[in-house]
């Protein structure tokens, strides 16, 4: 039976998420697309390491994110980057609220 959580990231990440169990996919340079939507078609959670949700266009993630199933989550990186998406941010932007 396939894992119904699914990680999408970097081979060293991958690895402590496949010891929990974790279905992982590491795509190379590149692939990062297609294994995601690989990974979306095969869980029912997706968890994405934030190197290739930047590699994914933004459109499409932001469609990913707000689809009902399956849940899509990015997974900070230790260094502190931002997510590309931030929905607070882009409701601050539509309301006029940043300059």
């Amino acid at each position: 039976m396939a894992s119904p959580i699914a990680f999408v990231g970097d081979a060293i990440m991958a690895s402590g998420y496949r010891l929990a169990g974790v279905a992982v996919h590491v795509p190379p340079v590149g692939e990062e697309v297609a294994a995601f939507e690989r990974a979306r078609s095969e869980a029912k959670v997706v968890l994405v390491a934030l190197d290739v949700a930047l590699k994914i266009p933004l459109p499409r993630l932001e469609q990913a994110i707000a689809a009902q199933a399956p849940l899509v989550l990015i997974v900070p990186d230790l260094d502190g980057r931002p997510s590309p998406v931030d929905p607070a941010a882009r409701v601050r932007r539509q309301l006029g609220l940043e300059a």
